[in-house]
């Protein structure tokens, strides 16, 4: 919101969860029903999929993306697969897209930080070092 967002729409499996989180959120935060998913696509400027939903051994998020405008972006927090069914489907139809790696390394660094008293630095090594561990 403080970059300039006029809204936020919030989805979750359970309403109940999706409410408490925008009243965490405060803000112009729209909680629709799991059910109103693609519609809620239409004029979205980016989709994120937090849930575990086309992470490896789980199914696929179902999800159609025929109403995300094309100049959306779509972003998916998981990182096992790298490219998602999610991230897939969006890649073809000409998104940009945006896997969950960059999440997990800078949700990382302050944990690194909080533990060993050394801030590590985001590298190219230190990505291609964390995707060798996920052969």
């Amino acid at each position: 919101m403080a970059e300039g967002a006029r809204e936020i729409r919030l989805i979750n499996r359970t309403r109940a969860k999706a409410e408490a989180l925008a009243e965490d959120m405060g803000g112009v935060v729209q909680v629709l029903d799991w059910e109103q998913r693609e519609a809620a696509l239409e004029g979205c400027a980016l989709l994120v999929n937090t849930t575990n939903q086309g992470m490896y051994g789980q199914p696929p998020l179902d999800i159609r993306l025929d109403a995300l405008p094309l100049s959306a972006m779509v972003s998916d927090l998981i990182y096992i697969p790298l490219e998602t069914p999610l991230l897939e489907a969006a890649r073809l139809r000409g998104h940009q897209t945006v896997n969950g790696l960059g999440m997990l390394l800078n949700q990382a660094v302050p944990a690194f930080e909080a533990w060993f008293g050394v801030k590590p630095e985001i590298t190219g090594e230190l990505r291609q070092a964390i995707l060798a561990t996920f052969q």
